[in-house]
């Protein structure tokens, strides 16, 4: 008769040694890391897309807010009168003001208060809508310390859009500096080629209005190639902008956007990005 014998037990006993080495440790922890450089690039990656997309979403609102003005005021576009020059203060010289589509000190607000005086506002009561989700630039004092909030909007309107009207009655005339007044005035750019609202860079931002110097303009010829306002480059160097159509487009540059002060010389490197703007605002009459 055959006597089974039993299995040896496999089970740790009290002398044994179980678990991961330390090599085997150091092995999991190199490959954990390995992991994290791959996936973290991708994650950050995919937050700064979600943000875009949600900054593209408000300038789709904003620009819906003047399509239904529009239709409220006999075609008219919104009121874009407030102008700011830099004299050295966080909210600059005020050379025009009046009715404006958001009459604001976007450097100084803490609040939405201004924002909720607007001529939009009464079409989309969300502040929200008014700030880009990648924009960090924080709010300053009245003398220029900087606070913790962070700033309540992001975003101007083009000077082709109605704009500048109690300016051009001080300082300019509307052949060089021509808008456009009404929605169904608008051509030569079309609808789908005249951005109305843009992702404007922090340090250029004194008021609600984005200006260039129009393209053969011959009061500003001292200004071409110069900057007065910029857009930003926080979307992987691009901006986003609103058309008169009511669609929107992100906008790679060339270059990124490094403001060192009011008026400054376009960079060789980045011509190509200040005509793409500049063709996509009204031209000289």
């Amino acid at each position: 008769m055959k006597v089974s014998q039993s299995s040896p037990d496999v089970r740790c006993q009290p002398a044994a040694v179980c678990g991961f080495t330390l090599l085997e440790l150091l092995v999991v922890i190199a490959i954990i890391g390995v992991l994290a450089a791959l996936l973290l690039p991708a994650l950050a990656k995919a937050k700064n897309q979600a943000r875009s997309t949600q900054c593209l979403g408000n300038l789709r609102q904003l620009t819906l807010c003047c399509h239904l003005y529009a239709g409220d005021n006999d075609d008219l576009l919104p009121p874009n009168d407030s102008v700011v020059t830099p004299d050295g203060t966080p909210n600059g010289q005020t050379i025009a003001s009046g009715v404006s589509w958001c009459p604001d000190h976007p450097q100084t607000d803490t609040n939405p208060a201004s924002i909720q005086q607007g001529a939009l506002y009464g079409y989309n009561n969300s502040p929200a809508i008014y700030h880009c989700p990648s924009d960090m630039a924080t709010a300053q004092t009245t003398n220029g310390q900087p606070l913790t909030a962070l700033r309540q909007r992001s975003y101007n309107l083009s000077q082709s859009v109605n704009g500048y009207s109690a300016y051009l009655n001080n300082y300019a005339d509307a052949a060089n500096l021509p808008a456009f007044s009404s929605l169904s005035q608008i051509q030569s750019p079309g609808p789908s080629d005249l951005f109305v609202f843009v992702d404007e860079l922090p340090a250029t931002q004194y008021d609600a209005s984005f200006g260039m110097p129009p393209k053969g303009s011959t009061n500003y010829q001292a200004w071409q190639n110069c900057w007065f306002d910029m857009p930003s480059d926080r979307h992987s160097q691009g901006a986003n902008l609103s058309f008169a159509d009511g669609h929107i487009e992100h906008w790679h540059w060339q270059m990124a956007k490094v403001f060192t002060g009011y008026g400054q010389a376009v960079a060789a490197a980045e011509m190509p990005d200040y005509a793409r703007l500049q063709n996509a605002m009204r031209q000289p009459l």
